[in-house]
């Protein structure tokens, strides 16, 4: 049985939160939890909020699921809506920063 967690406009760069996506697809929780949780960067840990609930999830809403059962199926980062924002420059110009947002899901599975 397949169970998600999706957390959308989370304040982080998609390429930065798919480097920790990469590493944790395909394995057991367990050991996916064990990644995201001594990883050094913000994307871990906001990745790791959306895994623990992607977990709870399968172990509440079902019977029978133990957590030692689940294997991360799939990691998906996907873009959100970009914040745009405005730099002084030199010489009256402006300069755009971009403040990207993202979208988190991962897919949990018993089988």
């Amino acid at each position: 049985m397949k169970k998600q967690a999706v957390s959308k406009f989370v304040r982080c760069s998609p390429f930065r939160a798919r480097e920790i996506t990469r590493l944790i697809q395909g394995k057991p929780v367990e050991e996916a939890l064990a990644v995201v949780d001594f990883s050094p960067r913000k994307a871990a840990r906001l990745v790791g909020k959306t895994l623990r609930s992607a977990i709870a999830n399968a172990v509440n809403s079902s019977s029978g699921i133990d957590e030692a059962d689940l294997v991360v199926e799939e990691a998906i980062v996907g873009e959100g809506p970009i914040m745009k924002r405005l730099r002084t420059k030199a010489r009256g110009m402006a300069g755009r920063i971009r403040k990207r947002t993202s979208h988190i899901r991962v897919v949990v599975t018993d089988e």
